[in-house]
């Protein structure tokens, strides 16, 4: 599998914007962690330090190889195998922007809550309504964008939602702007995304609280094991 677009290097100087994410949802991060969809390890940064034992899984070839090397001297498992092939269980298990990428997704987050311990957590970002889909979304291997109806009508026995908020208010009138004055271009530069990270993100954390996390472009969904 390859992934498509320089996406994953653009979006790795975006550090402002991994610590707010951050910051939503490590209370939930504890125990056998299990991150889908790693990546070049951008997020696991963040939050490996709060993990006994972490895992991650990775499908491309190149991103594989390339966090292998990254982590090898660290005590992180790296696997590029499917979900329901890895055979352990897990406290945490996270999907950061990669849901969107899995075409048959309520069947991985199937497959993801068989995996989870009770009173482990699946914890999901993902980008936010379909009316903003774009062609950089396109080209990137999304298949769509969420709505909050989709995490709120998904009903999997013994489960219970433990958070689902909208982030990144800023971000969602900021897409309008692009699409507007820069046709929508496939990838935002550089230099867009660090005006984005390190002027808007600090924005959009407060706006976000003002707004009661009740509009954004991206959502979280936590859901725990009963």
């Amino acid at each position: 599998m390859k992934y498509p677009g320089q996406e994953l290097e653009n979006f790795d100087k975006a550090t402002v914007w991994r610590k707010y994410v951050y910051f939503e949802i490590k209370k939930f991060i504890i125990g056998n962690t299990l991150e889908v969809g790693a990546g070049i390890g951008s997020f696991t940064n963040n939050y490996k330090h709060l993990v006994k034992n972490l895992t991650l899984s990775e499908l491309d070839e190149g991103n594989f190889q390339y966090i292998k090397k990254k982590f090898e001297n660290e005590n992180i498992k790296i696997t590029n195998s499917l979900t329901e092939n890895i055979n352990e269980s897990f406290d945490t298990i996270m999907y950061l922007n990669v849901l969107e990428h899995i075409k048959d997704d309520i069947e991985e987050i199937n497959q993801a809550f068989k995996k989870l311990n009770r009173n482990g957590h699946l914890i999901i970002l993902v980008p936010a309504h379909n009316k903003l889909y774009s062609k950089f979304d396109k080209e990137i291997g999304h298949h769509k964008r969420y709505e909050m109806e989709f995490f709120k009508n998904i009903y999997i026995q013994n489960s219970k939602i433990s958070k689902i908020i909208y982030l990144d208010a800023t971000g969602y009138f900021l897409y309008y702007l692009n699409k507007i004055f820069f046709k929508e271009e496939v990838y935002p530069s550089k230099l867009k995304i660090f005006v984005w990270d390190k002027f808007f993100t600090p924005i959009t954390f407060f706006l976000d609280k003002i707004l009661l996390n009740r509009f954004g472009k991206n959502i979280i969904y936590i859901l725990k094991k009963l």
